[in-house]
């Protein structure tokens, strides 16, 4: 398995730093409103490379953060008269309920920063320790000229760099020994949240919070950091003068960055999606119009460091592509159902074996930097062949085993197999309801609320009114 590098710039051999296990960490969101389709796509694609690392029978531990106390989280409490708490709580929720929309596994751990503020002020006290940070007026630095490793992510020369991180200046910015320091911590503000410390009552910066997050879930070294290529400099590279300075030890083995998502501008060109420009779409604004497995889908079908855009058209395209793949396991489940012969023929054995290709040309896209856009194409060949190789006379044993390869693929891509199929139609509603009418005339309301409760299992509402029985699908 190979992994392209952000560090070194080049596709490397994966070696994990521990035998058998891999220890991934990506930056997640800051939780001031719904996350929109840019922060979905490093969800979807980092999520994937998880449920790879395990198809390959790795032992993976994936930690991904919620950034539950920031400038813009603040700004955010007072606008509606709440306090920070509160707004991130709330968007924490809607964030869950979207990632459970886009198949985002639960197989993962989600720390947000507020719970690591002890440790946050041990790393601090350490660097300060250590020569490589320093106080001033209850602020505190990190000397960036300190560490001389400074710029090998992003491959910046410091001697050309100007203070560019994203923090707000704060009382005390003017007493910075270096303009290229960046705060760790900050005294707080009339009104904001605050957590005493040696230095003053204040809270953490923002890339302290990651830093101290990976240590306390993954341990000083981890094999994967990942996050989207806006990531890299400074927040990615100020985590590396970090971490590597407090721990002593390499802070993650590899760096993996995935591209923008663009959207059309009011130009008809393809420009960056960021909620600073205003030009974003939520994930909830998509699931109005689409199932959320299908944008899934849809980022899974380019290559994740290439940018990528957004548009109807192409959205379309990718809820056709995959109602192609739901309607041949539709067909297999049916074939698996109907059909006389139980096991394999010589002839259906021999097509198993050969159907063994599909398989493989998906692991290799998947071995090669996570090549989703080459897996998914394996996967439409795989259906092609299943769909010119399989016909009423198709054993049970045969219709399954495709079916069932078929599901591992798409579960590796975090794709529902679920087809539908035990979907009520609108003469079958209509006939339980009619049967659940007739059961409580004559006062069997057993099997009246089995009826109910199977109707509400399907995601039928009922509604008694004057003119009789009414329902509707959620």
């Amino acid at each position: 398995m190979k992994i392209y590098n952000t560090l070194t710039g080049k596709k490397e051999d994966f070696i994990p730093l521990e035998e058998g296990k891999v220890k991934i960490y990506v930056c997640g969101p800051t939780v001031y409103n719904l996350i929109h389709i840019g922060n979905a796509r490093p969800m979807v694609i980092f999520d994937t490379v998880r449920r790879y690392f395990a198809y390959k029978g790795y032992d993976v531990t994936y930690v991904s953060n919620f950034t539950d106390i920031d400038d813009k989280i603040i700004k955010k409490a007072n606008e509606d008269g709440s306090d920070a708490g509160e707004v991130a709580t709330h968007f924490i929720e809607e964030c869950n309920k979207d990632m459970d929309g886009l198949g985002i596994g639960k197989d993962m751990i989600h720390p947000l920063a507020t719970q690591v503020i002890p440790e946050m002020i041990e790393m601090i006290q350490t660097l300060i320790d250590k020569g490589y940070a320093y106080e001033s007026n209850g602020t505190v630095y990190y000397r960036v000229r300190k560490f001389k490793c400074y710029g090998k992510l992003s491959g910046k020369n410091i001697d050309d760099l100007e203070a560019g991180h994203r923090d707000i200046k704060v009382a005390g910015e003017d007493d910075k020994e270096d303009n290229l320091d960046f705060v760790l911590w900050k005294p707080k503000k009339e009104g904001e949240p605050a957590w005493p410390s040696p230095w003053s009552d204040g809270r953490p910066g923002w890339h302290i919070e990651c830093s101290v997050m990976a240590k306390k879930y993954l341990g000083d070294s981890i094999d994967i950091h990942a996050g989207g290529e806006d990531l890299i400099f400074p927040h990615h590279e100020n985590e590396i003068a970090q971490s590597e300075a407090a721990n002593g030890v390499p802070f993650a083995k590899y760096w993996m960055h995935n591209g923008f998502l663009r959207i059309v501008n009011k130009e008809g060109e393809f420009e960056k999606m960021s909620k600073s420009l205003g030009n974003f779409l939520t994930v909830r604004d998509v699931s109005e119009k689409y199932p959320l497995e299908v944008l899934r889908f849809f980022m899974l079908g380019a290559h994740y460091r290439n940018p990528i855009n957004f548009s109807d058209e192409l959205m379309e395209s990718a809820k056709n592509g995959l109602e192609r793949i739901k309607t041949c396991l539709t067909r297999l489940e049916e074939l698996g159902t109907k059909t006389g012969a139980e096991g394999m023929s010589e002839g259906e054995q021999e097509k198993i074996k050969e159907a063994e290709v599909f398989t493989k040309r998906f692991e290799d896209a998947m071995d090669d930097d996570f090549n989703t856009a080459d897996a998914v194409a394996s996967v439409f060949d795989f259906v092609k062949y299943i769909n010119t190789n399989t016909d009423e006379n198709s054993s049970v044993e045969y219709a399954k085993t495709l079916h069932d390869r078929l599901c591992e693929l798409m579960g590796v891509l975090g794709l529902s197999t679920d087809t539908g199929s035990d979907e009520l139609l609108d003469e079958e509603v209509d006939n339980l309801i009619q049967e659940r009418n007739e059961a409580r005339k004559n006062k069997d309301f057993v099997r009246a609320d089995e009826i109910r409760d199977l109707l509400i299992e399907k995601g039928i509402i009922l509604e008694d009114t004057r003119d009789g029985v009414r329902w509707k699908r959620k």
